[in-house]
C-alpha cells in the first residue's frame, strides 16, 4: 500500500514540475507571389507556400471527412478545393457574405450575416444546388461586425459566434435585449424538441472572430477584437476561455492588461456586475485583429506544438499615435500567425509563429484570416486582402 501512494505522490510531483514548452527557433526564407520575392520567418524545419490566389476575399476555412477543403468569402461563394488544394472550385454561390462552413453527417451547414443555413451533403460532392439550402436559424443581420463564425463542438452541439455592431453598440446576449440586438459572444443551437432555438453560451465579446476547442480539456477558447476608440495602445486584443455563461465584458468593461475598467462610452447600465467579468487568459498587443483560431491536435505539425493554439492576427487599419487613420500606414501592427502555448491543458505565453507579411512602409502582402489543420498535418491559412489566397506552412 506504501508503495503505490508514493508511486502516486511521484507523479503528481513529476506532473507539477514539468518543463514548460521550449521556445520556437526560427528560420528565414523567402517566397514568390506575383514575381516578388518576400522574406519570412518562420519555425525551423518548415516551408510555406502559396497554394492558389485564385479566390475572392477566403475567409474561414475547413476540412470535410474525406479531406476536401471548404472556404467560405466575402464575395459570395462558398469554395471546395480537392487535394493537393490548388484548384479551388465554387461548390456554392449563395451570395451575401458566408464567412464560415462546418459539417454534419449528411449536411452542411452554412453562417451567413442573417442565418445559420443547412443543406444534404455527402463527402466527394463537387457541388449543391441553390434550391437544396434551407434556413436553419435565423440570426440578427445589421451591418458592422457581419461574420458569423459556425462550428460543431465535441458535443455535437452547433455554436456559433457573432460581434456586435460598432465599438459601444447596446447589444448583449441576453433575453430581456430584442432579437436583433442579441449580439457579441458565442451561441449555442438547442434542437432538442425537434426546433432549432438560439441560447446564449458567453456573452461581452466585441467581435470572437475565432473560435476552437482544446484537443484535451475539451474546453472553448476564442480570440477577440477590441473596440478602438480607445487610441492605439488600449485595450488589448483578448484570447478568452469561454465557458457556459460567462460574462466578458464588453462594451461595459475593458480589461487593460491588469485590471477590469469601466468603459464610459455607454450610458446603459451592464447587464451583469463587474465581478462577473471573466479576465482574459492571454492578450495580444491592441490593434492586431485576431481571426482564425486552431489548435494542434496530436501528430500535427510537430511535436513541440500539440494541443497549442494557432490564431491569425489580420492587423488592425488603426495607425500610431491615435489608432485612426491619420498616422503612417508603417505604424500598423503586422499581419501574422501566433502561437498560444498550452501546458498541462493551461495557456502559458504567446509566441510568434510566422511574420513578415508587412513591409517597412507599411504594406502588406498577405493577412491571415482562416486557420486550420490538414489531414497532412500542415497548416493552412487564408488571406482575404491584397494575396487573395490559401498558403500552406509544413514541415519539410
Amino acid at each position: 500500500m506504501r508503495l503505490h501512494i508514493l508511486f502516486a505522490l511521484l507523479l503528481v510531483l513529476t506532473s507539477s514540475q514539468a518543463a514548460p514548452p521550449a521556445m520556437l527557433s526560427y528560420d528565414k526564407r523567402s517566397i514568390s507571389i506575383d514575381g516578388k520575392e518576400y522574406s519570412v520567418r518562420l519555425p525551423e524545419g518548415y516551408t510555406l507556400e502559396l497554394l492558389t490566389s485564385e479566390l475572392d476575399g477566403p475567409r474561414l476555412l475547413n476540412f470535410a471527412v474525406n479531406g476536401d477543403l471548404f472556404i467560405g468569402s466575402k464575395s459570395g461563394n462558398i469554395y471546395r478545393l480537392a487535394p493537393p488544394y490548388d484548384r479551388p472550385q465554387i461548390f456554392l454561390d449563395i451570395g451575401g457574405y458566408p464567412h464560415s462552413v462546418a459539417f454534419r453527417p449528411g449536411e452542411i451547414l452554412i453562417a451567413k450575416t442573417e442565418g445559420l443555413y443547412r443543406a444534404p451533403y455527402k463527402p466527394g460532392q463537387a457541388s449543391i444546388p441553390l434550391s437544396s439550402v434551407r434556413l436553419l436559424a435565423r440570426l440578427p443581420g445589421g451591418g458592422g461586425h457581419s461574420s458569423r463564425t459556425v462550428a460543431v463542438g465535441p458535443d455535437g452541439r452547433v455554436y456559433l459566434s457573432l460581434g456586435i455592431t460598432g465599438n459601444c453598440s447596446d447589444e448583449y446576449l441576453g433575453d430581456s435585449y430584442p432579437f436583433n440586438l442579441r449580439r457579441g459572444g458565442v451561441l449555442v443551437l438547442n434542437e432538442t424538441d425537434g426546433r432549432a432555438r438560439w441560447q446564449a453560451f458567453a456573452s461581452g465579446l466585441r467581435n470572437p472572430v475565432g473560435f476552437s476547442w482544446h484537443p484535451r480539456t475539451y474546453e472553448m477558447y476564442a480570440g477577440n477584437n477590441g473596440p478602438d476608440h480607445l487610441g492605439f495602445d488600449q485595450p488589448p486584443e483578448y484570447f478568452s476561455r469561454l465557458m457556459p455563461g460567462s460574462f466578458h465584458g464588453m462594451p461595459w468593461f475593458q480589461y487593460d492588461g491588469k485590471q477590469i475598467k469601466r468603459d464610459k462610452c455607454i450610458d446603459r447600465a451592464a447587464p451583469r456586475p463587474i465581478t462577473d467579468v471573466a479576465k482574459p487568459i492571454v492578450t495580444f498587443p491592441s490593434r492586431n485583429a485576431p481571426m482564425g483560431v486552431a489548435f494542434v491536435p496530436a501528430g500535427a505539425m510537430d511535436e513541440s506544438l500539440e494541443h497549442d493554439a494557432i490564431v491569425a492576427l489580420r492587423g488592425s487599419w488603426g495607425t500610431r499615435p491615435l489608432g485612426g487613420f491619420v498616422g503612417l500606414p508603417s505604424t500598423r501592427r503586422h499581419p501574422q500567425l501566433v502561437v498560444v502555448r498550452f501546458d498541462e491543458g493551461r495557456a502559458v505565453r504567446v509566441e510568434e509563429l510566422l511574420t513578415g507579411f508587412q513591409l517597412q512602409d507599411g504594406d502588406r502582402w498577405a493577412r491571415p484570416v482562416g486557420v486550420a489543420i490538414g489531414p497532412d498535418g500542415a497548416l493552412y491559412f487564408t488571406s482575404d486582402s491584397e494575396t487573395h489566397g490559401l498558403f500552406r506552412l509544413k514541415r519539410k
